[in-house]
C-alpha cells in the first residue's frame, strides 16, 4: 500500500520482499477470501497502550477511502458479512494482491522478490541496507526506509521480528509482545472435558472485566478457538479466568420459570436439548443434574444450572503461540513515532507501520484497515 500510494504521488520506491510472491499473508487471510476492512472501524476496535494515536492516521485514510481505492484500482466491489466485515464479492484474496501489483507496475515501482533484508545502519546521507538476493549479498543505500515487515505470527510465511530488532537497534522503546487473536489451550483436570466436545461450535458471549464479545466459540481437542475466543485472547493474560455465557440470547431463569408454570414435567436435559447439541448436553451432565424434572428442581439446583450455562468459568493454561496467532500484540511504542507520518522521532528517515507497531486490531478486517491507512500516511511523507 505504501509503495502504491507513493507511486500515485510520482515518487520512486523499491519494495523488498523476502517471499517468492508478494502479499503472502493477505492471500491466506479470511480463509483465502480476505476480510479487507470493517464498516464499524473505530478506536475501540484496537488494543494499544495509546489507541488515540490512530486518530491522526485514520483522519487521513478512512474505511470509505479503502472501499473506493480497491473499487477504483482493482474493480473490487465489497460485500458485507457479519459485524461489518467487508470481503471482495469475488471472495478472492488474490484480487486484493493483484490491485497492488498492477499499481506498482503502472507507477513504475520496483519489486524485488526472494530478497532478505539482513541489516540496516545509519550512514551520512541516509541508511545502508544489507540484503541477500539470489544467494548474493548486496548493499543498498536509501534516504528513507519503511519497515512494513509485520510481526511474529505465521513464521512459515516469512514473519520475523526484524522491524522490532531494527527499532531496538535505533534506541526505540518496545511494548511487550505476545501472540494475539490466538486459540487458547486447556490442560489439567478439565482438559478431557473440553477434548470430548472437539468440533462443537456454540454461539456465546465471552467476557472478562475489560471487554465482552458475542460470537461463536469452537471446542477443540486442546482447548478453545473460534471468533469469540480469538477476540478475548487479545485481552487475556496467563493465569486469568474469563467467563462464557453459553446461551446469551435467552434467560435460563425465565425458561425454567416458564416450564414450572407449564407443569414442569420435562427433564433438565430435555430443556437443554432445545438449545444445544446432544453431545454438548451430555458433556454438561458432568456439572448438572440432567435427569431431574423441572418441577422437582431445588432452588440450589436451579441456580447451579443458570450459573453453569450463563457464567461458565474458563481458566486457560496458555495459547497456541505465534504460528496459530492471527497477529502480534505489542510492538514499537506509539510515542516513538510521529502520529501523522509514522516516522521515528529519534531517527529521521525511518518509518514503521502495521503489525510491528503497538496497534493490534480485533478480528474482522481492522488490522487491514490499520495497514492500509499506515501505508497511505507514510507514503505522503516519503
Amino acid at each position: 500500500m505504501c509503495a502504491a500510494q507513493a507511486g500515485l504521488l510520482g515518487k520512486k520506491t523499491l519494495l523488498l520482499e523476502r517471499n517468492d510472491k508478494p502479499g503472502a499473508k493477505i492471500l491466506i487471510s479470511g480463509g483465502g477470501r480476505c476480510n479487507y476492512t470493517n464498516m464499524g472501524t473505530s478506536l475501540e476496535n484496537f488494543v494499544s497502550e495509546n489507541p488515540k494515536f490512530l486518530n491522526a492516521v485514520f483522519a487521513q485514510w478512512s474505511v470509505t477511502d479503502t472501499i473506493d481505492f480497491f473499487q477504483n484500482f482493482g474493480g473490487i466491489k465489497p460485500q458485507e458479512k457479519t459485524l461489518g466485515q467487508l470481503f471482495p464479492t469475488s471472495n478472492k484474496a488474490k484480487d486484493i494482491v493483484a490491485t497492488f501489483t498492477k499499481l506498482l507496475f503502472d507507477t513504475g515501482q520496483d519489486l524485488w522478490l526472494n530478497t532478505l533484508v539482513k541489516a540496516v545502519q545509519k550512514i551520512d546521507d541516509g541508511y545502508e541496507l544489507s540484503v541477500e538476493r539470489n544467494g548474493r549479498e548486496e548493499k543498498l543505500n536509501a534516504p528513507k526506509i519503511v519497515f512494513a515487515s509485520g510481526g511474529l505470527p505465521v513464521h512459515k510465511l516469512g514473519a520475523s521480528d526484524f522491524a522490532i530488532r531494527a527499532a531496538c537497534q535505533f534506541d526505540m522503546e518496545i511494548m511487550q509482545t505476545a501472540p494475539a487473536l490466538v486459540p487458547l489451550t486447556i490442560t489439567g483436570k478439565d482438559a478431557e472435558w473440553y477434548a470430548s466436545l472437539s468440533g462443537n461450535s456454540v454461539f456465546a458471549r465471552v467476557y472478562n472485566d475489560r471487554i465482552s464479545f458475542e460470537e461463536n466459540i469452537l471446542f477443540t481437542h486442546w482447548g478453545l478457538s473460534g471468533p469469540a475466543i480469538l477476540q478475548i485472547s487479545s485481552y487475556w493474560r496467563a493465569g486469568e479466568i474469563f467467563t462464557m455465557d453459553l446461551l446469551p440470547k435467552f434467560s435460563l431463569e425465565d425458561i425454567i420459570k416458564h416450564e414450572r408454570n407449564s407443569g414442569g414435567k420435562r427433564l433438565v436435559g430435555q430443556i437443554l436439548n432445545d438449545y444445544f447439541t446432544k453431545k454438548m448436553v451430555d458433556a454438561l451432565g458432568k456439572y448438572l443434574p440432567l435427569d431431574i424434572k423441572i418441577a422437582s428442581l431445588s432452588k440450589a439446583d436451579a441456580k447451579l444450572i443458570i450459573d453453569t450455562i450463563h457464567k461458565f468459568k474458563v481458566k486457560a493454561a496458555g495459547d497456541k503461540g505465534y504460528d496459530k496467532a492471527e497477529v502480534m500484540r505489542g510492538g514499537i511504542a506509539t510515542h516513538e513515532l510521529n502520529p501523522k507520518t509514522l516516522e521515528s522521532k529519534k531517527n529521521p528517515g525511518l518509518y514503521f507501520g502495521g503489525e510491528a507497531v503497538d496497534i493490534t486490531g480485533w478480528l474482522g478486517g481492522y488490522n487491514f484497515q490499520w495497514a492500509w491507512a499506515a501505508g497511505y500516511a507514510i507514503a505522503q511523507d516519503l
